[in-house]
């Protein structure tokens, strides 16, 4: 912990037992320093004033002698904190003028004793350091009369959360050509790069992290390169001076004319690395990166030993050995000599088990320990190897659910953090931001935890796992320093900050609160995925999704709600609570009994029991106090068109524009319409994946690059081909288009005026066709766009056409990043927006001006939206927002947490603007009227879970029950 902490008396005040060791002697080669020093100068005068005739036992000591000695015990050091670090008073990063601040009553999760303790106290933060907690007495508190009093009710306080693989400040938001650092595209090898010289402190993305309580990132290099370069960790906060510099915490060099004193201890630094897949880009394969690597180790482990010769003879006096020579340095590869002296932490982008063995190899060849494998998808495929790395075995810093966007992600499996920690290698959860918003990287260790990983390494997953990682634990990741202050329990699904305090000063003065239900204060129970996990590992990732089918009665009991469509309403109800049913009352438990894939009857036990069968067949699920609800319904990814996105053999390709002057001639000079339907696949992971998570209906459009996408097909997630029972419910559903600044091809204003001449004129030809349907009113127009200039002249377009037909244009807006804008005007003219991503984020110039919802702003953009009479439904939090073509391509995998999406939807739109039925309503009802889906009762799916609904952690899917397919899918 950071120096100044003192011991209340409910406090132990230790530190973590890594902490509790001295800082290497720094000490003991000072003094050694200073002995050889003094010896030197005594030799050389002793020589000089000398007048015997046996010179030959006295060598030359050059007048530069005392900066060699201190250059070459330099090399020993090993890195850590100051040996007076512990007993500061003040931090280095104080800023003058701040304040005292007292948080009382607090739940403080300390990091300590792995994670499992918890303090009820307070908390007294003073000059950038926290200096007591637990019972402060009040003769302390006497003392600090002017300190800022947070009462925080009980609620959840931690150490910062920490980013260990961040690309903000270098991978710009909003994305702009002009501020693309992060990856250098001049070889495969580059160590000396810094990612320092590329960091953008004007990023919008700061900001956004510290409102997901992000305190501490580690912003590293790109992947592109084998060796990529020098990251630095960073404070989030702004400074004073406003400068990139001033971000470092513990910089490794010196900084304003002040150097760092070459006789203590010196500071972690680190230096990316990559595998696999991305160094590639160099048209190499991985046997030409591997021995890129180890051409580049090589170099600098001859330089070492150049640096070790030319040391043994200064520091043992032989100054003959070394006359006319200097110390061996080179700039270019000064960076690899410190990391095989243990100086610098090897972060390494690897995915694949061969690559990871293959690195792991290279540690042992060259001596270097690895920091931490990041990504490593397979890693939790091979412990034994990670085990094997020399010294020290790598922490993996993974994400939860993001997969299969690539080859090398393939196998990546939901329960890898759980395997990992069962066999006692560290877990970190990372953001990769912006692949991942840093924001929402506390998120990432929720979803872990629900799939599997304890609670308190979840927690630690964030906190003070990373910290120990990057050297820095005697600073960050137990109550030192930065602490942030949540809502609910901070694995609770939305937990949000209301206080996030860096180096003393408050971050977010003017949080914006949206309350939380009480059960929110409690970590939130999750599922048994035993056997889930243990299938992970015996199909190498790969195991069976397929579920069990059954076309006869299945009895469902235990279950607390019953949520399903109401044909009168059009809306969600929940039927079993109209019964009379409290939720879950055990002694009167609510019992829903389908057959053939329709409920049949829904009530107390009594009630339903003449419904069902007296014979051994009879399936029974006890649903343990959870739930049956609607289905959710998917739009905005590409689902069903492509497997890996970054694999075009696994897709259907992108479609030809027809803007593009280069279309073949078969087309014609009207051009041509493609139909997703045509290129769909089916029993795809992702898909599978969705459906084992309650989302059995996907709407894709066909991938393209430019504008216009084509027709949209609805089908079964959980289909097996496209000629099965219920599999495509739709051929053709919508007009899809995208409209974006900055895109390929014509202008917004050239694809706008497309969009008029097709709408208002008539165009021979099927695409001319297909818009004659839209102008009529018969087809809906949905074109995925973020800004609100170019929704505003989507609804002037509508107005113009709809004046000229005489027919009410269906016109619907998905991404919707900035339609808080026009809320008024989208309700006015009756046109609905699907939001996708669900919290918004300023990914580029057409999404600048989003609502970002609580603590930075009052309403989330889905609950103005609702609050202003707009029809809104929800699409899953991919990558990025769909607004742009090519988009959608990379987010299939993340329909499987949708459910988690329309969770925080509800959470995040504040009490009494949505409740869950009107949540379910989003992610299905409402998706299906704003594509004009228009689902029979006959193909509306229902979902079972257990010990919760979709709209929590607690919930585990364990059935669909589909008229469509006249049976009950069962994954248990």
């Amino acid at each position: 912990m950071e120096g100044g902490l003192s011991k209340a008396s409910t406090y132990p005040g230790r530190a973590p037992a890594q902490l509790q060791r001295q800082p290497l002697s720094g000490s003991s080669l000072r003094k050694l320093l200073g002995l050889v020093v003094l010896l030197t100068f005594s030799t050389s005068y002793a020589y000089l004033g000398f007048s015997g005739t046996d010179h030959h036992s006295l060598e030359p000591v050059p007048l530069d002698a005392p900066s060699i000695i201190s250059k070459c015990a330099s090399l020993h050091l090993r890195p850590g904190p100051p040996a007076d670090f512990y007993g500061r008073s003040q931090s280095d990063r104080f800023q003058a003028g701040t304040a005292p601040v007292l948080i009382r009553n607090a739940s403080i999760w300390t990091g300590f004793s792995d994670g499992l303790e918890v303090i009820r106290g307070d908390i007294l933060l003073d000059k950038g350091l926290i200096k007591q907690v637990g019972h402060i007495n009040s003769k302390t508190l006497a003392s600090y009369n002017n300190a800022t009093v947070i009462d925080a009710k009980g609620a959840w306080l931690t150490p910062g959360v920490i980013d260990v693989h961040s690309h903000l400040g270098v991978e710009p938001s909003p994305a702009l050509n002009g501020a693309v650092d992060g990856n250098s595209e001049k070889g495969p090898i580059v160590p000396w790069l810094r990612a320092l010289d590329g960091l953008n402190t004007h990023d919008e993305s700061f900001l956004h992290a510290i409102a997901g309580g992000v305190t501490t990132s580690l912003v590293l290099p790109g992947s592109l390169n084998a060796i990529g370069g020098q990251g630095f960790v960073v404070k989030l906060r702004p400074t004073e001076e406003r400068s990139p510099t001033s971000l470092l915490l513990e910089p490794s060099f010196g900084l304003n004319g002040s150097e760092v004193d070459p006789s203590a201890p010196p500071r972690w630094r680190h230096m990316k690395h990559a595998c696999g897949e991305n160094p590639r880009w160099y048209q190499a394969t991985r046997m030409d990166t591997v021995w890129a690597v180890r051409e580049a180790y090589e170099t600098a482990r001859k330089l070492k030993v150049e640096q070790d010769d030319f040391c043994e003879s200064a520091l043992n006096g032989k100054w003959g050995a070394v006359k006319g020579k200097t110390f061996p340095e080179d700039l270019q590869w000064e960076s690899l000599v410190d990391i095989l002296r243990g100086r610098v932490k090897v972060q390494t982008h690897c995915y694949e088990a061969l690559d990871i063995d293959n690195f792991v190899r290279l540690s042992n060849e060259f001596q270097f320990p690895i920091a931490a494998f990041h990504h490593a998808h397979e890693a939790y495929l091979v412990p034994e190897v990670l085990k094997r790395a020399y010294k020290n075995v790598p922490a993996i810093a993974m994400f939860s659910t993001f997969s299969r966007y690539k080859r090398e992600a393939y196998r990546h499996s939901e329960f890898a953090p759980r395997i990992l920690a069962d066999e006692g290698i560290d877990v970190i959860m990372k953001s990769d931001h912006p692949a991942i918003v840093s924001r929402n990287l506390l998120h990432e260790a929720s979803v872990a935890h629900h799939f599997g990983l304890a609670e308190n390494l979840a927690l630690a997953s964030v906190i003070s796992t990373p910290a120990k990682t990057l050297g820095l634990d005697h600073r960050i990741g137990y109550i030192a320093k930065d602490v942030v202050l949540w809502d609910s329990h901070p694995l609770a699904l939305g937990a949000t900050p209301t206080h996030v305090f860096i180096d003393g000063i408050s971050q977010l003065p003017l949080a914006h609160l949206a309350p939380k239900p009480s059960a929110n204060q409690h970590a939130p129970s999750t599922p048994d995925f035993s056997r889930e996990t243990k299938e992970a590992i015996e199909y190498e990732g790969l195991p069976p999704l397929e579920p069990y089918r059954r076309a006869d009665v299945v009895v469902f009991t235990n279950v607390s709600n019953y949520w399903d469509r109401d044909e009168a309403s059009s809306g969600i109800v929940n039927l079993l609570s109209a019964t009379g049913l409290s939720a879950g009352n055990p002694a009167s438990p609510g019992v829903v009994v389908a057959s053939r894939g329709k409920i049949i009857c829904a009530g107390r036990s009594t009630d339903c029991a003449t419904f069902v069968p007296k014979n051994a067949d009879t399936s029974i699920i006890d649903l343990q106090g959870g739930a049956v609800q609607p289905a959710l319904v998917s739009y905005g990814t590409a689902l069903g068109l492509a497997e890996i996105a970054l694999e075009p053999s696994t897709g259907d390709g992108p479609v030809t524009d027809p803007l593009d002057p280069r279309q073949p001639a078969l087309l014609g000079a009207s051009g041509y319409v493609a139909r997703a339907a045509d290129g769909l696949q089916f029993a795809t992971r992702n898909a599978l994946l969705a459906y084992r998570s309650g989302v059995t209906v996907s709407v894709s459009a066909p991938q393209h690059g430019v504008w216009l996408a084509g027709l949209s097909a609805a089908f079964s997630t959980g289909a097996a081909h496209r000629l099965a029972r219920g599999a495509v419910l739709r051929d053709v559903v919508a007009v899809h288009a995208s409209l974006g600044h900055g895109d390929a091809g014509a202008s917004v204003s050239t694809k706008v005026a497309a969009l008029r001449r097709l709408l208002v004129e008539r165009v021979e030809g099927e695409l001319g066709a297909w818009f004659q349907r839209v102008a009529n009113g018969t087809l809906p127009l949905v074109v995925n766009v973020g800004s609100a200039d170019i929704i505003a002249t989507l609804i002037a377009l509508k107005k113009e056409v709809e004046e000229h037909t005489g027919k009410t244009l269906k016109l619907t807006i998905a991404s919707a990043s900035e339609a808080h804008l026009v809320a008024d005007e989208l309700a006015e003219a009756g046109v609905g927006v699907i939001v996708t991503p669900p919290r918004p984020f300023p990914y580029t110039w057409d999404e600048r001006r989003i609502l970002p919802g609580p603590p930075l702003s009052a309403d989330s953009l889905i609950g103005h939206l609702v609050k202003h009479n707009v029809t809104v439904g929800l699409g899953p939090h991919g990558i990025s927002a769909i607004s742009h073509a090519g988009s959608a391509g990379m987010a299939s995998w993340s329909v499987r947490n949708l459910r988690f999406d329309a969770g925080e939807v509800l959470l995040d739109a504040g009490p009494g603007v949505l409740d869950k039925a009107a949540v379910f309503a989003l992610a299905s009802v409402n998706v299906e009227k704003l594509l004009g889906l228009e689902l029979e009762p006959k193909e509306q799916d229902l979902v079972a879970t257990v010990g919760g609904d979709l709209l929590d952690f607690a919930g585990k899917v364990v059935a669909v029950i589909s008229p469509r397919q006249e049976a009950v899918d069962i994954f248990i």
